[in-house]
């Protein structure tokens, strides 16, 4: 599976010697799409040697018509309905195949919005669409699911695809989430953040990682979901057909927070069982808020986003006093607001020390890509509960 890719990864390195210089690096793609089903696709580019951010090249977040949003919407609604019991959903099909075209487009924007050519390009990084995510329970391994046609992909943009991250990590008992903290280390060692420091992700879901800095070429982490984001926000909003998520935490602003449902919430034993620990995007939905008034809804899930975090955060040895935010749920200005007033922590915007937000999770893709390449762990004890650093990532043919 990796052999042709080593190859490559080798001949560039020899190349660069040659060159007089020690650094193999790697112009790398990398596509997430997100599990809150927000219309975009999130795509990034950077320049990498798998250890180390090089540089930070286009982004953009290129968005998808709401037919297709509706295909994958229904392709996940048929997974929760599924759970990996019985024939396969046959919507899945069409569902990769959309996904895929999503993908394709997104890189062919980036190329021309970069001006550069697929030639240029060493790897692609597709995370695809998670459909199902259940992690391992009572000694069973857990079961994952994302949605991409890898080999279509390469077909279609002339790039090496890698895909199918979190599948070798679950075969092996870990998680199989969170996988983004190899990248969150670089990007801080990128932007000179000093250790300690935590990234906190407001996806579907929310996760937080904890950076102890590096001692002889390895990074301390400690990593995983604490909770709900802003999956259910945008769900809620949407079920009232008042757009796709709370723009500018509006709706939640005007309403009453009901904490007697948070509390039920929070007293699942889950929230303060130890890491490492992921969720699904539908383990904790809308539902939650069921018969509150919309505006009563969005407050109460931004508290409850809060309060699950603050949780979280008390799970470290060490408790963060700074997090670093990026993901969409940056950007709702009442969450962040809720996030700082419950957590008492300092928030930075990731774009304020040089990152780029909205393109974190794309960007780790393109990180892993290179890392799956050339054989590197992307996951490990402290962040999956795999058993050892763990490679992973299916690389196209």
């Amino acid at each position: 599976m990796f052999g042709i890719n080593k190859d490559k990864a080798f001949f560039k390195g020899l190349y660069g010697i040659i060159k007089g210089k020690n650094v193999q690096s790697f112009w790398s793609i990398g596509l997430m799409t997100g599990t809150a089903l927000d219309g975009y696709a999130d795509v990034a580019m950077i320049k990498t040697d798998g250890h180390k951010v090089l540089e930070l090249g286009e982004y953009a977040l290129v968005p998808y018509s709401d037919e297709k949003r509706t295909i994958l919407a229904d392709a996940v609604k048929a997974a929760l309905k599924w759970q990996f019991n019985g024939n396969t959903p046959e919507i899945f099909e069409l569902a990769t195949e959309t996904i895929t075209e999503i993908y394709a487009n997104a890189i062919n924007t980036l190329l021309k919005q970069a001006n550069m050519k697929s030639t240029d390009i060493d790897y692609v990084g597709g995370h695809g669409l998670t459909v199902l995510h259940i992690p391992p329970k009572d000694g069973e391994k857990g079961k994952t699911l994302q949605l991409l046609d890898g080999e279509k992909l390469t077909k279609l943009t002339g790039i090496k695809t890698v895909y199918d991250f979190r599948t070798n990590d679950v075969m092996h008992g870990g998680q199989g989430a969170p996988l983004a903290p190899i990248y969150h280390a670089a990007m801080l060692k990128y932007a000179r953040i000093d250790a300690p420091a935590a990234v906190l992700n407001l996806g579907g879901v929310a996760n937080l990682t904890y950076w102890g800095g590096e001692t002889d070429g390895f990074d301390e982490l400690a990593a995983f979901d604490c909770g709900p984001a802003n999956g259910p926000i945008n769900e809620w909003v949407e079920l009232h057909n008042k757009g796709k998520y709370d723009k500018d935490g509006v709706f939640a602003r005007s309403g009453t927070v009901h904490q007697n449902i948070i509390d039920k919430v929070l007293a699942d034993n889950w929230f303060i069982k130890p890491y490492p620990k992921s969720l699904d995007r539908y383990d904790y939905n809308a539902n939650i808020v069921s018969g509150l008034s919309l505006e009563d809804g969005c407050a109460t899930l931004s508290s409850l986003v809060a309060q699950a975090i603050n949780k979280g955060l008390d799970l470290f040895t060490k408790r963060p006093t700074t997090l670093v935010v990026a993901g969409g749920g940056r950007k709702n200005p009442k969450l962040v607001e809720d996030i700082k007033t419950i957590t008492k922590t300092n928030i930075i915007d990731a774009d304020e020390i040089g990152l780029r937000g909205d393109a974190v999770e794309a960007e780790c893709f393109a990180f892993l890509a290179v890392r799956s390449a050339l054989g590197l762990p992307i996951s490990f004890p402290e962040t999956t509960g795999v058993k050892k650093p763990l490679s992973g990532g299916v690389i196209s043919s």
